[in-house]
């Protein structure tokens, strides 16, 4: 139908940054008669979600940006990065892209709602996630969705033996990669994703055979060990993502090893007091404090919510004391517009 068809497309402004759904999932909800009629609980569930988004990309992610960009361009510039400096890029640009993209799908989902019509979810705490493979379940879902239905199943998934699951997971990552852009920053990207995946899959294969549950949980020191070591190694990896090119991920992922040593005083000047103090606040908020979903789950604000621990004293609902909380972190997302600072993955 054609006139379903130019909906579906048209209702996305920039339809590739994702959420990237299904027809199937919006089709249903523009053929009923609800969807067209105003709700004041989509509204404000909606703006919530959407103000939650805003705050994430003006305070946060725009506010950790300033201490990117003079690491990634100090290669170029023949400056040798310090191990600490080399880290603190790295993980400003981690968290920077985290936000952001986070901050959009909210910023999606939330001005979605108001409309009457539920996305996908996008994002569940990606750096929280245990390993690899729970990283990609919880990172970009919808596009990690597409590349396995479009992708990693058609070239025949898990069902022809472990080495061509294997070799079918590195060439979905490969390709997940160029998705991205045709460069080799974003191959590489990709390939070390395939790898990390690969190593994972072998690694819980192994456990198997000795008898273990790998869906088991971990005890708590093995389960922080779990995070903090699938964190380094995307974080690791990011910097391919962010790099202008090849020479310059090469040369900060060399720092990063310890290629000039393990200096932990920032020489160059590039990492001060603010920016770790911006770190560590970015950091506690993707650890340790609840996601969006989480705090409006009482209201189901997405499709394919996974299952989530209750928050009782954080869970939104309607009420003055959330009204308020919410007109706070708006006027605070409002206030911190100072100019125009375009998502991140508007570039691809």
């Amino acid at each position: 139908n054609f006139v379903h068809y130019t909906l579906f497309v048209t209702y996305f402004p920039h339809l590739i940054a994702g959420p990237v759904l299904h027809h199937k999932e919006m089709m249903p909800q523009f053929a009923r008669p609800a969807t067209y009629r105003f709700d004041y609980r989509n509204m404000a569930v909606g703006s919530t979600i959407f103000f939650i988004g805003l705050f994430k990309k003006v305070v946060i992610a725009d506010g950790i940006a300033s201490y990117v960009g003079p690491v990634f361009a100090a290669p170029a510039a023949g400056i040798t990065l310090t191990f600490v400096e080399a880290w603190g890029g790295a993980l400003c640009y981690s968290l920077q892209l985290y936000f952001d993209f986070s901050a959009y799908s909210d910023m999606a989902i939330g001005l979605s709602r108001m409309f009457g019509v539920t996305l996908p979810l996008n994002f569940h705490s990606p750096y929280k996630s245990v390993n690899i493979i729970d990283f990609w379940r919880r990172w970009h879902m919808t596009l990690s969705r597409f590349l396995r239905d479009y992708l990693y199943i058609p070239l025949g998934g898990n069902r022809k033996g472990k080495l061509r699951r294997h070799l079918n997971l590195f060439t979905t990552m490969l390709l997940g990669g160029l998705w991205h852009g045709a460069g080799w920053t974003y191959v590489v990207w990709g390939g070390l994703h395939g790898l990390y995946l690969i190593v994972n899959h072998a690694w819980h294969g192994l456990r198997r055979a000795l008898g273990q549950d790998p869906s088991r949980p971990l005890p708590r020191p093995l389960h922080m060990a779990s995070v903090l070591v699938t964190f380094l190694a995307v974080v690791f990896a990011w910097v391919f993502f962010r790099a202008a090119d090849l020479h310059t991920a090469l040369a900060i992922s060399h720092t990063m090893l310890g290629g000039h040593g393990f200096e932990l005083r920032s020489s160059n000047g590039l990492v001060s007091h603010a920016t770790r103090n911006y770190l560590i606040f970015a950091l506690a908020l993707a650890w340790a404090a609840p996601n969006t979903q989480q705090i409006m789950g009482r209201y189901a604000p997405a499709l394919n919510m996974p299952p989530s621990e209750r928050l009782p004293r954080l869970s939104w609902r309607m009420s003055h004391r959330w009204a308020a909380a919410s007109a706070v972190v708006a006027t605070l997302g409002l206030m911190s517009i100072s100019e125009l600072s375009e998502f991140i993955y508007f570039q691809f």
